[in-house]
């Protein structure tokens, strides 16, 4: 089992590494007592736990506890574990502005200065930072420069791009999903649904997807749509995104929405990236 020991100055972007380390696999455990290390391993163990990463944030919340800390890993490493400790560090005058802006109340500092309770922690973290493997100075990071440093050093390089794709068709008479990211009306195409014979089927039928089809307009849409995914799918890698929801609507989410949101999802899945097609409204209205 594979332990990841995430540490640093309160307001280095820890809270970020875990969201980071969850979507990649990680089982992440905040603000953990260091003496419940080795007991968590062993229960691990014990009930043949499925979890083979594990990740535990230790900081100064604890401080009382926080000296316990390298006999926690000492007991770890009786277990035969592996583990790397990452630091988060952060220049003092970046992490004094973090706070101000947030308006939250350090640790350290509850009555003092901000800068006060900076200093107690570094010098609380001095020797862990000594200690750990990777040393990550986030001063000058943005969020999506620390999920890559994460997904770099701690991914899986075999896994597939680090962004998690659905694909929705929709009825506009249902209302527009309330998570999508990107839109995409096709009720200017032609509507199976005033062909008897198409009527009661749907966007799954070879009957339909034909129909829908065969018009120039849904041809230019496609391409179109095809050059857009293509083009917007990196670029959201890029920047650190780690959901993206493509929904695609017609009048009753059966006929058209099907078809192209089908298309759509094979368009992604083709590019090497993980995705799920769901067809939310199309059994309603039967």
């Amino acid at each position: 089992m594979d332990f990841l020991i995430i540490t640093g100055m309160s307001g280095a972007g820890k809270s970020q590494a875990v969201d980071c380390l969850e979507d990649m696999g990680y089982y992440c455990i905040d603000n953990m007592p260091s003496e419940l290390f080795s007991k968590f391993a062993e229960l691990c163990y014990a009930t043949e736990s499925k979890f083979d990463k594990v990740a535990f944030v230790i900081d100064t919340r604890t401080s009382e506890m926080f000296d316990d800390i390298f006999k926690g890993i000492d007991e770890l490493e009786k277990f035969g574990d592996t583990y790397d400790i990452l630091f988060l560090d952060c220049n003092d005058e970046t992490l004094v502005k973090r706070y101000k802006e947030t308006r939250r109340a350090h640790p350290l500092a509850k009555s003092e200065r901000i800068i006060d309770g900076i200093l107690k922690e570094r010098k609380i973290l001095a020797q862990i930072k000594d200690k750990a493997k990777y040393v990550v100075n986030t001063t000058n990071m943005l969020p999506k420069d620390l999920r890559e440093y994460i997904i770099e050093n701690f991914g899986d390089t075999k896994e597939e791009k680090q962004i998690s794709v659905n694909v929705v068709s929709f009825g506009f008479k249902y209302g527009v999903p309330l998570d999508a990211d990107l839109v995409f009306d096709v009720r200017f195409l032609p509507n199976p649904f005033y062909i008897p014979e198409l009527k009661g089927k749907t966007g799954l039928d070879e009957e339909v997807r034909e129909y829908v089809k065969k018009f120039d307009q849904t041809k230019i849409f496609i391409e179109k749509l095809d050059d857009m995914i293509k083009f917007l799918m990196p670029h959201y890698v890029e920047e650190g995104k780690a959901q993206l929801v493509i929904a695609i609507g017609c009048t009753g989410g059966k006929h058209r929405s099907v078809t192209l949101a089908s298309h759509a999802y094979e368009t992604v899945l083709n590019l090497g990236y993980k995705t799920k097609i769901v067809h939310r409204d199309i059994n309603k209205g039967r």
